[in-house]
């Protein structure tokens, strides 16, 4: 019986420090704009894995493996021997205007996240025209408790936001706002 109330003295006076001991919570984004054109026209410029020359951060992208599972490209930024981004594509569907891809490699210090993997997709808008959905799932830049403000949870949220909202904006300009 004295064992029993010492182990759960234990348990007890441990679990304060357990419940600080956690690390890193999965960070999910989701952002969606609408656009003029029709659905095929809009998968025509993003439904290239291998061309990314839409999105006005991506200076250049190269790869191999078209848009078969597997296929890989790197994303050169800004300009011409700047930071890169590599990634893996591990779901395609023409059909379904849809593709999944995650990153395999890219410094904390150009975007602060680990484990990131995304889905960008494009459907027809009611009343015409279409909507892209784009949303990621990561893990902030640093993996241990109290990271730094540069690679916290609030900092990886607001790079993968804004990566996404360039995107979305440089697709809104190029194809124009429904009832524009």
């Amino acid at each position: 019986m004295k064992r029993r109330l010492f182990l759960a003295a234990t348990v007890a006076a441990l679990m304060p420090s357990l419940a600080l001991a956690h690390g890193p919570t999965r960070q999910k984004v989701t952002l969606t704009t609408e656009v003029a054109a029709e659905p095929a026209e809009v998968w025509e410029v993003v439904g290239n894995f291998q061309d990314m020359s839409w999105h006005p951060a991506v200076h250049s992208s190269t790869g191999e493996g078209g848009n078969d599972i597997d296929a890989t490209r790197v994303l050169v930024l800004g300009e011409a021997g700047g930071p890169t981004i590599s990634e893996i594509l591990y779901k395609f569907s023409d059909e379904k205007m849809s593709y999944s891809y995650r990153i395999t490699d890219v410094l904390v210090e150009v975007l602060p996240v680990t484990n990131y993997s995304s889905h960008l997709t494009v459907k027809a808008r009611d009343g015409g025209g279409s909507i892209i959905e784009w949303r990621g799932a990561f893990y902030r830049g640093f993996p241990n408790n109290d990271p730094p403000p540069e690679l916290n949870d609030e900092a990886a949220v607001a790079a993968v936001t804004g990566v996404y909202q360039a995107g979305l904006d440089a697709l809104v300009d190029r194809f124009g706002a429904p009832g524009s």
